[in-house]
């Protein structure tokens, strides 16, 4: 983003200016440089000459104002009163992919990739109402590294609010406290991946788990596998796992407590691997519940909230030979 905030104003010079920089940048072609940079100086000329002779102000509260005076467009600008939301968030991404592209348009930020074995894939989608502030020009999409943006998000501190904005093909970060401001950019990288479309499953269970409740168990399986099974029916839900060192098995009704719900058309048993599972879970807020979609050797469907966003998970199955 090429516009220059301060205290609270946005100054035409100043956006100018950055804009200018960004040409450069972006090695624009001599000839069209030239041609846009005559431009964009006889409008912000005239723009402050028209608007000095009417008493008025070049500067503004609202981006949109300058941009608008020039014919200059921010591509996006998104503000979180808790940075550590946007930092749980992607904390819930990256732990099974690296790497992903974020899709931004009006209605909010998503992103939808395949872990690097092909076995699991994560779907996710923050709405724009959960930020303060949210400025989209056009529909865009930006490819980030996401375990280097979850070591920066790592580093957010008690009471920051985050600022998020595209800077010369780089994300800034901009945490915000009542004492300062720390600001991060992050280059954007070049992902060529296709895009990847959600299992189609008609499931034939679904269960809806207490979250805290549902890591334990998992952590209660590794102990005996590397695998663990789900198996629903009407009204009941067992997690087992089994392996060369014992076994485990934990039969659930319905209580409303730690099983939410058990709603089964037949009864269904599969299993998955360990690991995966309990990478998907442990970003579930305390006090979440967890959905499981199942279907006999079939892909599960994991999904919770974090805040307004959603979270989705799909893992395949563990099928012996």
């Amino acid at each position: 983003m090429f516009l220059v905030h301060r205290h609270g104003l946005y100054s035409i010079l100043e956006c100018r200016d950055q804009y200018l920089r960004r040409l450069e940048f972006r090695r624009v072609p001599p000839y069209k440089a030239i041609l846009l940079q005559t431009y964009i100086y006889f409008l912000s000329d005239i723009s402050i000459s028209y608007l000095a002779a009417l008493g008025k102000p070049t500067t503004f509260s609202r981006v949109e104002d300058v941009t608008l005076l020039l014919g200059v467009q921010c591509v996006f600008e998104f503000k979180l009163e808790n940075a550590k939301y946007w930092r749980d968030c992607v904390e819930a991404i990256v732990s099974l992919v690296d790497e992903g592209v974020f899709s931004i348009s009006k209605d909010g930020i998503s992103l939808r990739a395949m872990d690097p074995s092909g076995i699991s894939m994560v779907s996710f989608f923050m709405p724009s109402k959960a930020f303060s502030t949210y400025e989209i020009e056009k529909n865009t999409s930006i490819g980030l590294n996401l375990d280097n943006l979850s070591k920066i998000l790592s580093r957010t501190r008690d009471n920051e609010g985050l600022v998020l904005k595209d800077a010369d093909n780089k994300l800034l970060l901009e945490f915000v406290s009542s004492n300062g401001k720390r600001r991060y950019k992050l280059q954007m990288i070049d992902i060529k991946a296709k895009e990847e479309k959600e299992p189609k499953v008609e499931f034939d269970a679904n269960v809806e788990v207490d979250g805290e409740h549902l890591k334990n168990v998992l952590k209660d399986a590794s102990l005996v596998s590397s695998y663990v099974a789900f198996k629903a029916s009407k009204g009941q839900f067992i997690i087992s796992a089994k392996g060369d060192s014992g076994e485990l098995e934990e039969v659930h009704e319905v209580d409303g407590a730690e099983v939410k719900k058990v709603v089964a058309d037949k009864d269904v048993n599969a299993v998955f691997n360990l690991e995966f599972l309990e990478n998907m879970v442990k970003s579930s807020p305390v006090g979440n519940s967890i959905a499981l979609a199942l279907k006999t050797n079939q892909p599960l469907k994991l999904s919770y909230k974090i805040g307004d966003a959603s979270v989705t998970y799909y893992l395949a199955p563990y099928v012996e030979e």
